[in-house]
């Protein structure tokens, strides 16, 4: 799997890291437009509201060349947790990555 480059800084609330301390969670591999995607979530800090949890979502195609970097959405999910934040992401359908992949490509 090719790494997914990481914006800079972590100001994350101890309450919302994950054990692993990772900034992403792989929700899903699809195929559109004849390429596979891996749909990923991304947690995303915001030093003003430190009491909730923010992502996005990040694809990434199976077949990346050197010259292409990830797709994101805004911030779509704004949770007081980070389990609420994957719950919301985990709900949604190939037929929504694929509509927000499409939103971001």
């Amino acid at each position: 799997m090719v790494p997914i480059p990481t914006p800079p800084g972590d100001s994350t609330p101890p309450e919302n890291k994950r054990t692993d301390a990772s900034p992403h969670v792989h929700l899903s591999t699809f195929t559109h437009e004849g390429r596979f995607w891996d749909a990923h979530l991304e947690f995303v800090d915001d030093p003003r509201d430190p009491d909730s949890c923010r992502a996005r979502l990040c694809f990434v195609p199976t077949d990346r060349g050197d010259h292409e970097e990830p797709a994101r959405t805004a911030v779509i999910f704004i949770e007081a947790t980070r389990q609420d934040t994957l719950r919301a992401a985990r709900a949604l359908d190939r037929y929504n990555l694929v509509a927000m992949l499409r939103s971001v490509s």
